[in-house]
């Protein structure tokens, strides 16, 4: 078999990447279209301005009430994971310099002000399955509060017209990692 054949050639490569672009900027429109309606652009506008720390702060410092010496170890690797995860994101951001969908788009609204320039990856997904990770791990019960409110944090993402389906999906897959991995070493620590 000829190894040429197997390299894509850059003109497919470049289709390819307008392909998807070409979706994603319709799967934005689609959720955007959502966002027309104030009560759910309100509604949306809540969830994310909850997905920015408030609600997460909140389980943080209700954790060791709840389930004690527990509760507080969870607290911590939530604690340190999320500063990991906050590095990470600004990270990857100061080097994609992907444009938010509202900004590269005029027909996509913007929902509510964003936090920053950039778009990939979603940190508030992030941060999200991150934290909804660590707490589920330890604390299955939580499941039924922290799924729904991490869905609908990714989803507000999008239907806000602040990210893709792509920086959504990127952001759940480093928060998952990251979790995996924030639980492996504390398991290693002995904690």
């Amino acid at each position: 078999m000829d190894a040429d054949k197997l390299i894509p050639s850059p003109g497919l490569a470049r289709k390819t990447r307008a392909r998807i672009d070409l979706l994603e900027r319709q799967v934005c429109l689609i959720c955007n279209s959502l966002a027309r309606r104030t009560s759910i652009r309100h509604f949306f506008s809540i969830v994310s301005r909850l997905g920015d720390g408030v609600f997460w702060y909140l389980l943080m410092l209700s954790l060791p009430f709840l389930y004690g010496l527990p509760g507080l170890t969870v607290s911590l690797q939530m604690v340190v994971c999320g500063m990991l995860g906050l590095s990470i994101y600004k990270w990857l951001k100061a080097r994609t310099l992907r444009e938010r969908p509202f900004a590269a788009h005029p027909d996509i609204l913007c929902g509510t002000a964003p936090l920053d320039q950039y778009s990939f990856p979603s940190g508030h997904t992030l941060h999200a399955v991150l934290f909804t990770a660590l707490a589920v791990n330890s604390f299955p019960a939580l499941a039924f509060i922290l799924l729904p409110f991490m869905a609908l944090v990714a989803l507000s993402r999008v239907v806000l017209g602040l990210h893709y389906p792509s920086d959504v999906a990127a952001g759940a897959a480093i928060g998952w990692l990251m979790a995996k991995i924030g639980l492996w070493l504390f398991s290693l620590a002995g904690a």
